[in-house]
């Protein structure tokens, strides 16, 4: 049961499984790890993506992040003081068969543990998603909220840790207890993948650990984070390019050390070589954030 405690409005509760919430992954029957043994047994028992999404969206496993993902749940900011939050850990999100997977760090605490989609209501997902749609990899040039016509093009994103963390800063114990649902997601979409963008140092140092875990040659010492940086890695399924990118954090953004043609170069490689269309294409721009 997802409920924090009894008598509480049902407004300010995390959305339980399978009551409607779109794009909810999970039903009511979706089992639910409560410790980090149960989340890695869940993960590789899971019998395909779907499901592994799922089982990702109603994990327990972290009893600090489920308490701070529920509480900001329940106060919310004033700004979304008349909306529901999602409340749960937010699963990766995107095409099934993906040619580029973009790996973040966590969901942000008003974004995607409010929409219930990751980099989707927040301002770092408002940067994200336009430079996406910009190199041809979203249909769209905004992503406000689920079920908005928002689709990924030969893309799917992921975030290193599934839930809301405070101060955006999950523990290492958070951090591994979490690894066994990012294992088992890039083990499933690896066979098609060419191309890992890695959002900042944390997403970098995570990709090349949940490569490695895929059977993913990675060199040591292990290639340095930076901007622009760009590793080549052997894998089961052929030559696979990790490039990196700083976040598209507000701090970054607003100082200038992200800039949007900075966004543009990286994304453009990563469509480029995954050997998608260049270009905005599949659908109509969305309506301006307000």
């Amino acid at each position: 049961m997802i409920a924090r405690g009894e008598g509480q409005d049902p407004d300010r509760l995390p959305v339980a499984p399978g009551t409607g919430w779109p794009g909810d992954p999970a039903g009511p029957s979706t089992p639910v790890a409560r410790d980090p043994a149960q989340v890695a047994a869940l993960a590789a028992a899971a019998p395909d993506l779907r499901e592994l999404e799922a089982r990702q969206s109603v994990c327990r496993a972290c009893p600090r992040l489920v308490a701070w993902r529920e509480d900001v749940a329940a106060a919310r900011r004033r700004a979304y003081a008349d909306q529901r939050y999602w409340g749960r850990p937010v699963p990766g999100w995107g095409e099934e068969h993906p040619r580029v997977l973009v790996v973040g760090l966590a969901p942000a605490a008003h974004g995607g543990n409010r929409t219930g989609r990751i980099f989707t209501g927040d301002p770092s997902g408002d940067w994200l998603f336009a430079a996406l749609h910009r190199a041809g990899l979203a249909a769209q040039p905004t992503s406000v909220r689920a079920g908005d016509g928002q689709r990924l093009l030969g893309t799917r994103m992921l975030a290193a840790v599934r839930c809301a963390p405070p101060d955006n800063r999950p523990s290492v114990e958070e951090r591994d207890a979490c690894a066994p649902w990012a294992r088992a997601e890039v083990a499933a979409v690896l066979p098609g993948l060419r191309v890992v963008v890695a959002l900042g140092a944390f997403a970098w140092q995570a990709s090349l650990g949940l490569l490695s875990g895929a059977g993913v040659q990675v060199p040591r010492p292990r290639p340095r984070f930076g901007h622009g940086a760009e590793v080549a890695l052997e894998g089961p399924s052929g030559t696979l390019l990790l490039l990196g990118s700083f976040h598209p954090s507000q701090q970054n953004t607003a100082t200038r050390r992200l800039t949007a043609p900075m966004l543009d170069d990286v994304l453009g490689r990563a469509a480029r070589a995954a050997g998608l269309p260049a270009g905005p294409r599949g659908g109509s721009p969305a309506p301006e954030v307000g």
